[in-house]
């Protein structure tokens, strides 16, 4: 059996008078990184001034903007295959015109 002096001698064995400074980002790390970052970004007021990107937006582009955004994913890849479809009906129709302009020699640089 233990004397109970022994078991004092245990328990300040244990004892640590080490001092540990709680501004040390290696002993007390952030329990999820970039939170402090983002708490402060939350304290600027907020503006109601639209992002930079929207003010160079018209009417019609924000119209758009809102119109394609209530569009289903099958409309919306439906679009997009219109679209397509536009600029390689345009591609040709540029290819066309470009041989055109080479038989009748209109694209040829006058000569001095």
């Amino acid at each position: 059996m233990a004397s109970p002096n022994g078991g004092d001698d245990f328990e300040s064995s244990l004892l640590s008078f080490e001092k540990l400074d709680r501004a040390s980002p290696d002993l007390w790390p952030e329990q999820l990184p970039g939170v402090a970052e983002f708490a402060a970004s939350c304290k600027n007021p907020i503006t109601n001034s639209p992002p930079k990107w929207m003010a160079e937006l018209e009417s019609g582009d924000i119209e758009m903007l809102k119109e394609l955004g209530s569009l289903t994913t099958a409309n919306l890849m439906e679009k997009v295959k219109g679209l397509q479809n536009l600029a390689y009906q345009l591609g040709l129709e540029e290819s066309r015109e470009m041989t055109r302009g080479k038989f009748l020699n209109i694209l040829e640089r006058p000569k001095k």
